[in-house]
């Protein structure tokens, strides 16, 4: 039975400011100075605020409720009785879901008129009679699967809607990739592996590329996973840059890991190496000589509450 809601929230970029220039005299001064309006935070800040105070206000009526800052996520235990509203932007949302354990979560946009939102149905609005039904045991939710990676030496990093695999800086990346029955020693710019989730984001900017390069060369080429008959839980991987040399190949480039398969990569790179989750460079593993990771689909769902 749910008696709790947590709402995970960010900093405003007004706070972050206001932190990295001890005042907020002092973020003025170094905006206003840069050419840029300082006014824009200050609304934005107000907008954040005002809507956060309506949600609180309607949450309480329903629940009991926490607050709880990004920064703490990975410290924070959620309940089996607790249902999490996450009030942000949409990487808030997918960074939240690798930390749940079943919990349903719902994204809560704090600014319509900011950002699109594509994984934020809710506002102040209609959250509230959406929470009710939850509560009811009657949620409206869709399941969204994770991706796993899982190192020789038993840590684990979910991604909701991507990994990334290879130097954490523009040096080749140095690996020997497994795919199927095939392998190969690679030097590339990484490794992408993405969910149905992130097909929309950085997968889709490798396909907007591949299909610059075919259409010069008159070849029509996908510009979205639509085409590529994924299914819900699948994941793609597509190797960025590869380069061929006489150490190095490039057969292995792009596919699908289905349901009981896994895409198997020994690193070879001295240090330097990563592997970093949904675009959160700071919360990664380390991924050098000795380390083979196998990414594959995760056990356990995620549940989306929609609208």
């Amino acid at each position: 039975m749910i008696d709790t809601a947590v709402i995970v929230r960010d900093k405003t970029r007004l706070e972050q400011l206001i932190e990295r220039f001890n005042s907020k005299a002092q973020a003025k001064f170094y905006i206003e100075r840069s050419g840029s309006s300082f006014t824009f935070y200050e609304e934005e800040h107000e907008v954040f605020y005002r809507e956060l105070e309506v949600l609180l206000e309607k949450v309480k009526s329903l629940l009991k409720t926490k607050v709880v800052y990004r920064e703490y996520l990975p410290s924070y235990l959620f309940s089996d009785t607790e249902i999490v509203l996450v009030f942000g932007q949409d990487g808030l949302v997918a960074n939240t879901a690798k930390y749940l354990t079943g919990q349903i979560l719902a994204g809560i946009n704090p600014d319509s008129t900011s950002f699109d939102g594509v994984l934020l149905p809710f506002d102040s609005s209609n959250i509230y009679s959406a929470i009710k039904s939850t509560i009811k045991g009657q949620p409206n939710c869709k399941t969204v699967c994770l991706a796993k990676a899982r190192l020789s030496d038993g840590q684990e990093l979910l991604a909701f809607n991507d990994f990334y695999i290879g130097a954490n800086s523009h040096v080749s990346s140095r690996y020997k990739i497994k795919y199927k029955e095939d392998s190969e020693m690679h030097s590339s710019s990484g490794v992408l592996v993405s969910t149905r989730a992130g097909s929309t984001g950085w997968l889709s900017s490798v396909l907007n590329m591949a299909s610059n390069v075919g259409s010069y060369f008159g070849v029509s080429m996908p510009t979205n996973s639509s085409h590529l008959n994924q299914q819900d839980s699948d994941l793609i991987f597509s190797v960025r840059e590869p380069f061929a040399s006489v150490a190095s190949q490039t057969s292995i480039g792009f596919g699908i890991i289905q349901q009981g398969e896994s895409l198997t990569i020994e690193s070879h790179m001295a240090d330097n190496g990563v592997i970093f989750s949904d675009g959160v460079e700071k919360d990664f593993l380390s991924f050098n000589t000795g380390t083979t990771v196998e990414i594959s689909i995760h056990t356990e769902n995620v549940s989306l509450l929609i609208a």
